[in-house]
C-alpha cells in the first residue's frame, strides 16, 4: 500500500490481516494506534453481551487512554478488514505531544469528540426497551449522514448491546412497515430519515406514557 512506502510508516508501522485482536478489555496498554489503511471495530462487554463502541476508518486513532493514564485497556480492539497502522510506544507519543503543537490540539479535539459519542452511547444504553434502542441509534447514524445509510445487522447489534437474532427480528418487524429495507446480504437500508424520526417520536412517547394508556 501507498503507505507503506512513508518515513512514517518505515520507522512506526506494522500490517495486520483481518481478524486481528489488537487488544483485549484489561490488557496492560503500551501503545497506541494510527490508522493508515483498512477497518477496526472497538468493542466491550455489557451485561455479556459485546457492544460495538465505534468502527475507525484511516486517520484515526486509538489505544490512547491506556498509555496516557496507566491504566488497563478499557475496550477491545480488533481488525475487521486488512490493516495497516503506525504503532507508536509510549515514550514516543509522549515526545510527539511535547514538540508538535498542532498534533497536540489535534489529539484534545478528538478526546472531546469522543467524549461526546460516549455520552450518547450512555443514553442509547440507558433506554430499555430493544426496539427503542435500535431506532435511536438509526436516527442518529442518519442525522450523521445526512441522508441514506447501510449497515449490517451485526453491527448495529453491536451498537445497541443486544444478540443478533433479536436485532434481526426487531428490523425484520420495521421492515414489514416500511420504515427500512433488509437487504438479502443482512444489510439494512434507510433512505427516508422523516420515518425514522417519526418512529423515534412515538417511541419515546411510549417510553413515558406507556402506563397510562
Amino acid at each position: 500500500m501507498a503507505e507503506a512506502q512513508s518515513p512514517m510508516f518505515a520507522k512506526f508501522g506494522k500490517s495486520f490481516p483481518a481478524g486481528t485482536v489488537l487488544f483485549r478489555e484489561g490488557d496492560k496498554g503500551e501503545e497506541m494506534f494510527i490508522l493508515q489503511s483498512g477497518k477496526v471495530k472497538i468493542s466491550k462487554k455489557i451485561r455479556g453481551v459485546e457492544k460495538t463502541l465505534a468502527t475507525l476508518e484511516k486517520g484515526e486513532f486509538f489505544g490512547e487512554m491506556a498509555i496516557l493514564n496507566d491504566k488497563p485497556r478499557s475496550a477491545s480492539a480488533e481488525t475487521i478488514e486488512d490493516c495497516d497502522m503506525l504503532v507508536i510506544d509510549r515514550k514516543t507519543f509522549e515526545t510527539l505531544l511535547r514538540s508538535n503543537v498542532e498534533i497536540a490540539i489535534r489529539f484534545i479535539k478528538r478526546l472531546a469528540d469522543r467524549l461526546r459519542e460516549t455520552n450518547d452511547q450512555m443514553e442509547a444504553l440507558m433506554i430499555r426497551d430493544n426496539t427503542s434502542r435500535l431506532v435511536n441509534i438509526l436516527a442518529k447514524l442518519v442525522r450523521e449522514k445526512k441522508g441514506a445509510i447501510s449497515i449490517s445487522i451485526d453491527e448495529l447489534a453491536g451498537m445497541a448491546g443486544i444478540e443478533g437474532e433479536q436485532a434481526k427480528m426487531i428490523l425484520e418487524k420495521l421492515a414489514s412497515v416500511r420504515i427500512l429495507t433488509l437487504g438479502a446480504d443482512e444489510h439494512v437500508s434507510i433512505a427516508n430519515q422523516e420515518q425514522v424520526d417519526r418512529l423515534l417520536r412515538y417511541l419515546e412517547m411510549r417510553e413515558i406514557f406507556g402506563e397510562m394508556v
